[in-house]
């Protein structure tokens, strides 16, 4: 069996879920406002991680095939999770753009699953002007029309921009680890924080800040008004059957 054949086989995928947390305006702590999912290759291949397994699929043509296996076992790892916790799922740009019966195949799986598309967030990765053509924003249209929510990643690095914001309207902004790091001590990198969540909260949207990994990060992004926090200093990423214990109620609520 080829590498790609086996990429594409749904069982040789694993899925994790990174929390995203909300913090409270009191500082009294941090609830799940909703978890990200992440997708891992085969276990003891090159394709195990992620840029490598969907850099791989899109040079072979086939990016919206694995987005589609991708999105299926997310469907199926949510039934296992409780109440009706949201969840958000990577989309490669150019998925949207050329494969037209995308967004109408997310509707359609997440209503056979049993699973109001509100609870899902469709993240757009890899964006670049050559994807933001009538397919793309038509696919965006589509899942907005039926309920669901659409985040922007990576905002401060390689494609993201101005453009994509334009033609994305996320109602997520999520702010990359590059600018980050380093932002307790870096005023340039705090002025690019603080003018995202301004410029976030003129769209309607809401910041997330991600790759949090000290105290300091922490406390610089939430003085900098960012209340939406990802990263291994709150929790590495889980598996499904791992969620349950962070959407319990701590003990004496």
């Amino acid at each position: 069996m080829s590498l790609l054949a086996r990429l594409l086989e749904p069982e040789a995928l694993s899925l994790v879920f990174q929390p995203v947390f909300e913090a409270a305006d009191d500082g009294g702590g941090h609830a799940v406002h909703s978890f990200e999912a992440l997708t891992r290759g085969p276990v003891g291949t090159n394709a195990f991680a992620p840029n490598v397994l969907f850099e791989y699929a899109r040079r072979k043509g086939h990016e919206a095939t694995l987005d589609r296996i991708c999105l299926e076992n997310l469907l199926r790892a949510m039934t296992l999770l409780p109440g009706r916790v949201r969840c958000s799922f990577n989309v490669h740009a150019s998925t949207l753009q050329r494969d037209a019966g995308f967004a109408a195949h997310v509707l359609e799986r997440a209503h056979t699953h049993g699973l109001e598309p509100s609870r899902l967030t469709i993240e757009i990765v890899e964006h670049a002007p050559d994807w933001s053509g009538r397919g793309f924003l038509r696919a965006l249209g589509q899942l907005r029309d039926g309920g669901m929510r659409i985040a922007l990643d990576d905002i401060g690095l390689g494609q993201s921009n101005y453009r994509m914001i334009l033609d994305c309207r996320p109602d997520y902004f999520k702010i990359d680890r590059y600018v980050v790091q380093g932002c307790p001590t870096d005023t340039g990198r705090q002025a690019i924080i603080d003018s995202l969540v301004v410029l976030a909260r003129k769209f309607g949207a809401r910041v997330v800040a991600e790759g949090i990994e000290s105290r300091a990060e922490l406390t610089a992004v939430r003085l900098l008004g960012v209340d939406l926090l990802q990263g291994f200093l709150l929790s590495a990423p889980l598996p499904a059957t791992d969620c349950s214990a962070l959407l319990s109620p701590a003990p004496g609520r």
